[in-house]
Order: C-alpha cells, then sequence, then structure tokens
C-alpha cells in the first residue's frame, strides 16, 4: 500500500516513529495551565476528524496533554465502506509503532507531568488501545477502551495498567459476550483491576457526529473516563 501523507489541517505535531518514514503525525493539546498528565487519543475508523480533535479538546480543557496521533496518513472519511478499506490497508504492527512513538512523544514533552500516559480509544481504537497497553507495559498508567475489542487471541499478559470500558448493550457490532471474555482475560493474564461498565446505547454512542450518539450515556462515561484518568496517570 501508499504511505503518501495527505494534507490534514489537524495535524499540528511530528514525532519519531518506527515506521517506514520514520515519523508519524497527530494533534496535540495542551492545557491552559501549561502541563498536566498525558493522554494518546486514539481514533475511531474514521480517520482523524473533528470529532476526534474535539475529544483531545475536551481532554487538554479538563488539564490532560492529549495527543491524537494520525494512524491514516492524513485521509478521513465518512463513508462507512471507505472507512473499512482504511482500515484493512492499515496493518496493525504500523498502527502500533506510531502508537509507540506517540507513548514516547508525550512521555518526552516537556508540559507532561506524569510518567506514564493514560491511552483512551474509540471503537477500531478501542481494541487498539488494549494491544497498546499489552505492548507498552508499565509506560501505560491506564488504559480506557470505547466500544472495541481486540481479538480473541490477544496476549493481554503485559498490560500493567488499570482498565476501564465502555461498552453498549444494544451493539451489535461488538457483542457483550466478546466484552465480558475479554473483560475475563484481562484479570486472568495481567492481574490488573479491569472494569467494563455497558450503558443502554448501540455502538459509537459517545460520537455526537453519528446518528447513535446517546448524550446521557455519553456524558456519564466521559465523567468516569476523566476521573479514571486523573487516579491512575501520574
Amino acid at each position: 500500500m501508499s504511505h503518501e501523507q495527505h494534507a490534514n489541517p489537524r495535524q499540528n505535531v511530528t514525532f519519531d516513529s518506527a515506521s517506514e518514514s520514520g515519523h508519524a503525525h497527530g494533534y496535540l493539546r495542551v492545557p491552559d495551565s501549561g502541563s498536566g498528565p498525558g493522554v494518546v487519543v486514539v481514533q475511531e475508523w474514521w480517520g482523524l476528524t473533528d470529532h476526534v480533535a474535539g475529544i483531545v479538546d475536551r481532554l487538554a480543557a479538563e488539564g490532560f496533554v492529549a495527543l491524537a496521533p494520525d494512524l491514516y496518513g492524513g485521509r478521513t472519511t465518512h463513508d462507512s465502506e471507505e472507512a473499512r478499506r482504511f482500515l484493512v490497508e492499515l496493518p496493525p504492527e504500523r498502527a502500533a509503532r506510531d502508537l509507540a512513538g506517540a507513548v514516547t512523544y508525550l512521555l518526552q514533552r516537556p508540559e507532561t507531568t506524569s510518567s506514564t500516559v493514560g491511552a483512551v480509544g474509540f471503537c477500531m481504537g478501542g481494541a487498539f488501545v488494549l494491544t497498546l497497553a499489552a505492548q507498552q507495559g508499565e509506560r501505560i498508567g491506564a488504559a480506557v477502551p470505547w466500544y472495541g475489542v481486540p481479538g480473541p487471541d490477544t496476549d493481554f499478559s503485559g498490560v500493567r495498567a488499570a482498565v476501564l470500558g465502555h461498552f453498549g448493550e444494544e451493539d451489535a457490532s461488538v457483542p457483550l459476550d466478546a466484552v465480558r471474555a475479554t473483560e475475563q482475560r484481562l484479570r486472568e493474564q495481567a492481574g490488573v483491576d479491569a472494569r467494563f461498565e455497558v450503558y443502554p446505547a448501540p455502538h459509537a454512542f459517545y460520537n455526537d457526529e453519528r446518528p447513535n450518539y446517546r448524550r446521557e450515556s455519553a456524558e456519564l462515561a466521559w465523567g468516569r473516563t476523566t476521573a479514571f484518568l486523573r487516579e491512575h496517570v501520574r
């Protein structure tokens, strides 16, 4: 596949990555206070959209130094078939290298006060968050997947982060059986505190750009997320 970089106005930082180009791009926001704990935000399969940038902005307003890596090299879409193609064309190992580079970049930023970072991801990004936590071990203090889990053969033994998940009971794409099985495997393989909350909502209930948005569930899960990050990212 081509790794051509597309222009995306949301990109405002470049950081080292082990990907073929040697670098990756992303959207960073620092809180008005000038410093805070670091959090990586992992996009949905639509790309680094205004919605994802808005999550970064909202985390910065809550006092976090937040970074969303651009895993699609600037491409975004609102078409599900195109999003599926983007996802298929994204080698998981390259995504993992870019995300690992984002963790290193955040930890090295002078504004970052924490010795670990939090990882928050949505849909595709939720699955990547748990994979990242398994790969990065003690560098991830808190992992927060929203309505996304990796495959059943994922090895969670390297996870050292506390885990808080958010899932919709009406989500046809992420069955609750798979959610509970993932939660149990995290506890058994990693021995970490893993808690998956379930809401009366469909898939992608936090995305206010999509018809599945459910404000009450979204705001409840958001409040739980920020409290969790404050507790575990130090």
